[in-house]
């Protein structure tokens, strides 16, 4: 599934090749439901399945025996199998490393959990129960451990203190070897772009921990859930299925959780993409029993007094705010309001998206950030072959009139390299900052697709193939940024 181990670096090589300045990511936590990057054991943890094993090997951790079969084919990600491989060898590193870890090692760890001990003693204790209760959602553990009773809490750190020393073991390795890629992307000035989901996932230590912060039953499930109304995507809605904020509490405690969570993502991050924004202004509510998004109604959020005391905690931050959908003026005043850039999505600029008009790059204001589609979107190749069936509300009315619009915006007569003219569309456009998926850099179809919204099953598992970064590819591109004149001056030396 991928990790932090050589080909990041290889990556790294190609970006400075291309010229690029900015890679973004998904979210990099702990995934639990689905292997999706939106639902995370915890909003401050790191997700360990990206530790490589190799770095470990190098570092006496691992033998090299160890990695013998690490390697399970290509093209799509296989969790089950890399949990079922790598966890043990993780749970090895963790052992060797309390046995024969130096000095200055052990200070180092030493040092990380006791900076990060706010989030990072109750995840220890979170994914040790989830260990010892087979993995179930936290809802479903014996009621004493569930609603956190000292107790159990005491017989839990008794009985797997080396688990829960194991868990934080592996969060200290994770950020070490973020640090490392962080670092060398900086070193070819090259920045970093995280990304917030709005909502934690119902099975994770925040809500486990801090109960009172969600609307929840008395067993911890859902009594309020998150999703939007019916939209591009689906006709019924997207039902997400987190728990909703208790804002009130929020606000009481100062925004304390959220404050955290800011700051933490900022110690990652160079710039920052704040998901769902518009579910701050106001955001869709649907009953906790329900399993479709449809009866959901539109309830106020804490505006931008949240964005206040953020700034005034944490001072202005480099956040992108994604305003896709249903975005109200409201929405847009809060985000003008702190000089959040926006985003503008090209693949809806040519049908009959409320938002289309602003999404033409002739409308761009400069402070876009514009992508040819994002994680949720098809590939622009297949985008342009869909006939709109299963993977959006268009008809084939509709995506007959998308693809002559776009054929006549973009002065083409044919649709060969569609992926290359929609970037060469961004990178001549005023947008500050444009961000494309690597599928479109390599002409992907829709097998290539990250996630398709409100489905199950099939989602986060494409997976890029060794050497398909060609450096005829890096050329292409490196050219457009010079003739768009893209090129920031302090990074003009930085070409492989």
């Amino acid at each position: 599934m991928g990790d932090f181990g050589p080909e990041a670096f290889r990556f790294i090589e190609f970006l400075a090749a291309a010229k690029q300045t900015l890679w973004q990511m998904l979210p990099l936590g702990p995934t639990g439901y689905g292997d999706s990057p939106y639902q995370t054991f915890s909003a401050f943890a790191g997700n360990p399945l990206l530790i490589s094993l190799d770095k470990l090997a190098e570092n006496g951790l691992l033998a090299a025996s160890d990695l013998v079969g690490t390697r399970f084919g290509e093209g799509r990600a296989q969790y089950e199998a890399a949990i079922a491989f790598k966890l043990p060898l993780l749970d090895r590193a963790a052992q060797a490393f309390s046995h024969d870890a130096s000095a200055a090692q052990r200070a180092g760890f030493e040092s990380f959990c006791q900076r990060e001990s706010a989030w990072l003693d109750d995840f220890a204790l979170f994914m040790a129960a989830k260990r010892a209760n087979g993995m179930r959602s936290w809802t479903e553990w014996a009621p004493g451990l569930r609603d956190r009773q000292p107790a159990a809490l005491d017989e839990l750190r008794r009985g797997h203190a080396a688990g829960i020393e194991a868990e934080k073991l592996k969060q200290y390795v994770f950020f070490e070897q973020f640090g490392a890629v962080r670092g060398e992307c900086h070193r070819r000035g090259i920045q970093l772009m995280g990304d917030i989901p709005i909502y934690a996932a119902g099975d994770s230590s925040d809500i486990w921990t801090l109960r009172r912060f969600w609307h929840l039953n008395e067993d911890g499930t859902p009594a309020l859930q998150s999703g939007v109304p019916p939209d591009y995507f689906s006709a019924s809605g997207q039902l997400w299925g987190n728990p909703i904020y208790r804002w009130d509490e929020l606000e009481r405690d100062g925004y304390h959780w959220w404050v955290d969570r800011i700051r933490a993502t900022f110690t990652m991050f160079d710039v920052v993409r704040v998901d769902h924004f518009r579910g701050f202004q106001a955001f869709w509510q649907v009953p906790g029993g329900d399993t479709t998004a449809v009866n959901g109604v539109w309830m106020p959020g804490p505006g931008g007094k949240l964005f206040e005391t953020i700034e005034r905690e944490l001072g202005q931050l480099s956040i992108v705010a994604e305003n896709l959908g249903v975005i109200t003026p409201e929405v847009e005043a809060i985000r003008n309001r702190f000089g959040y850039p926006g985003m503008a999505i090209l693949q809806f600029a040519f049908g009959r998206d409320p938002q289309a008009p602003d999404f033409k790059p002739h409308n761009y204001p400069r402070g876009v950030v514009a992508y040819t589609g994002t994680h949720d979107n098809d590939t622009t190749v297949g985008w342009w072959t869909s006939t709109g069936e299963g993977d959006s509300t268009r008809t084939p009315e509709m995506v007959a009139e998308e693809r002559d619009r776009t054929l006549r915006y973009l002065g083409l007569k044919s649709a060969d390299e569609i992926h290359w003219s929609f970037i060469r569309a961004l990178l001549a456009s005023v947008a500050n900052t444009v961000i494309f998926p690597v599928q479109d850099l390599l002409g992907l179809g829709g097998e290539a697709r990250m996630n398709m919204p409100s489905t199950l099953g099939r989602n986060w598992l494409w997976r890029m193939e060794p050497d398909v970064l060609t450096p005829a590819i890096a050329a292409r591109l490196a050219e457009m940024v010079d003739l768009y004149d893209r090129l920031p001056v302090e990074t003009a030396s930085v070409i492989c």
